[in-house]
């Protein structure tokens, strides 16, 4: 079952659902431009820190030894964005980043348990920005920022702002018992995985 907006109004009361900073306002009224909740959807913003992965002879291999964190932060360049200075995704080109946002789906509150998805938003990909095109589970007890993989298909450049609305989270009820099972990247501090 998805949650309405509602309904996650309600799990951020319980603390069953944890957005740190919580996106406000939590209703559009009268005289506000923007509100990040749709009926059933959150926005969620984009973080400061991009990993740009480099050129090289290195190869992805998923069957040797090691953290796929580890390769990819070996294979990268960082960079900062800044409220002046955005970073400039050229046609073709692949990045990671993250959510502004730390989000939270504890298991100590006992069921019904949340999980969630971060879904990319249509107004960005019909520019031909793909965001969050695979992996958009968010499984009950994660606790971290969202790895965002962020790739422009599109014919132009595409300038991304610290702070701009780059996905949405869509927040669901898990039916029944569930036994601790953390992600490989729990607590991940970095756009790669590393904690």
């Amino acid at each position: 079952m998805i949650l309405s907006n509602v309904e996650i109004h309600k799990a951020l009361d319980e603390g069953r659902l944890v957005i740190e900073p919580e996106p406000k306002p939590r209703y559009k009224e009268v005289g506000v431009k923007y509100c990040p909740y749709d009926t059933h959807t959150i926005d969620l913003k984009l973080g400061d820190e991009i990993t740009i992965p480099k050129e090289g002879a290195y190869a992805y291999d998923f069957m040797a030894s090691g953290k796929v964190a580890d390769l990819i932060a070996q294979n990268s360049e960082k960079c900062t964005l800044t409220p002046s200075q955005p970073y400039r995704l050229e046609t073709g080109n692949f990045i990671l980043a993250q959510t502004l946002e730390t989000i939270k789906l504890p298991i100590d509150k006992g069921p019904p348990y949340l999980a969630a998805r971060i879904e990319g938003k249509s107004s960005r990909a019909r520019c031909g920005l793909l965001v969050h095109f695979t992996a958009p589970t968010v499984h009950p007890e994660w606790e971290g920022q969202l790895t965002l993989e962020i790739i422009n298909l599109g014919k132009t450049p595409f300038l991304l702002h610290s702070g701009m609305a780059i996905a949405q989270l869509i927040v669901e009820q898990v039916h029944g018992e569930l036994k601790s099972n953390q992600s490989q990247f729990q607590g991940q501090a970095t756009p790669e995985g590393t904690t």
